[in-house]
């Protein structure tokens, strides 16, 4: 059996940020020994393996190369873990869980990009996290060091880069915009993406997938855009409501109309078009989407584990529940009835019988 302990000696020293000649120094050995091991011209005397497997915090048959299966087992049971802990809004289990996944393999960057993402969505206002405020303090430093080694040294294009747009956020959300600004500058732009590029390498029998993904992906990020527009403030008011109506036409045109109406989605955006009708004093319009806004929360509450839909330009897309993530153990009637309904929009038409009504509705 070949083994991969000179690459992996390699890539661990590199994490770690050190030369040849230093780690060849802190283990007794000569930098030829150490450039002659990653150069797989030969392995380690068999008393030095635990030595280094300890210095770089691995176990020696991960060093050796020896696990990798074993290892891609274990993670998959702990990511089954974490996923079905954050579909349900449990965001301090799935610190947890990760760190007790990044303890047991602390060089496996899939384990790492999800303590940063549980430990960011821990200091989530929107969610139900009573010390959300204390976390995002208490939790920067390691997201900063988490965000700063996964941009550098995880070889995985779409974990680095995740991590990398997350980091941005999270300088930028303490205040430090300008760091923020220039990691964000570091991520490719639309026009050198690789759905935009790849399409002429691809074979004829994976251009029909790839053009259904890229024309999903677009979809979904036009309509974030469309959602931003009628969201953040900076338009008027009937502006916001013909943004919303043009991300209800879009569905329409890519979907076809064709997926189940019962996503967290769709009760946002008709409780967001019930607040923007309340500004305007438009109550019959106000308390129709309201209406909606209900229903649809309550088809969330109770969608199916997995889900099924088509459309000509996308294809046969399957949602699964544990897909959603949430920093909200709470379900979304109650989220709607105790938070988004208590926004300042509504307090006009608060004390209202048919307001009232809504209310009990969502009990």
């Amino acid at each position: 059996m070949k083994l991969n302990i000179g690459e992996t000696i390699k890539k661990l020293r590199k994490e770690k940020e050190i030369t040849q000649e230093e780690f060849a120094e802190l283990i007794g050995v000569s930098s030829q020994s150490v450039s002659r091991w990653e150069n797989n011209l030969c392995y380690p005397d068999i008393e030095l393996i635990p030595i280094i497997a300890d210095f770089f915090g691995v176990s020696t048959d991960m060093l050796m190369g020896m696990d990798e299966t074993k290892e891609k087992q274990a993670v998959n049971i702990i990511l089954e873990d974490y996923q079905n802990a954050i579909s349900k809004g449990r965001i301090n289990e799935c610190i947890c869980i990760a760190r007790k996944g990044v303890k047991e393999f602390p060089n496996n960057y899939i384990l790492l990009d999800k303590l940063m993402y549980a430990l960011f969505v821990s200091g989530d206002d929107d969610g139900n996290i009573p010390e959300w405020k204390e976390n995002m303090e208490k939790y920067d430093d390691e997201i900063t060091a988490l965000g700063e080694r996964l941009m550098k040294y995880c070889p995985d294009q779409s974990i680095r880069l995740a991590a990398t747009a997350r980091l941005a956020f999270n300088h930028c959300i303490h205040g430090r915009k300008e760091i923020g600004k220039q990691i964000y500058s570091t991520l490719p732009s639309m026009e050198s993406c690789r759905e935009k590029q790849i399409w002429w390498s691809l074979d004829k029998e994976e251009k029909l997938p790839f053009l259904q993904k890229s024309i999903l992906q677009s979809y979904e990020m036009l309509r974030s855009f469309i959602w931003l527009l009628a969201d953040a403030d900076v338009v008027s008011v009937e502006i916001e409501l013909e943004a919303i109506n043009k991300v209800f036409e879009l569905e329409k045109l890519i979907l076809e109309d064709n997926r189940p109406k019962n996503s967290w989605g769709d009760a946002w955006l008709n409780y967001s078009m019930a607040g923007k009708y309340a500004l305007l004093n438009d109550y019959d319009n106000m308390y129709k989407y309201l209406h909606i806004a209900v229903d649809k929360a309550k088809a969330f509450d109770n969608r199916p584990d997995k889900q099924t839909y088509s459309s000509v330009l996308v294809g046969e897309i399957t949602v699964s529940k544990l897909n959603f993530e949430t920093a909200d153990t709470r379900p979304l009637c109650k989220i709607l009835r105790d938070k988004w309904l208590q926004d300042e929009e509504f307090d006009s038409v608060r004390n209202d019988k048919e307001f009232q009504l809504i209310l009990n509705e969502l009990d």
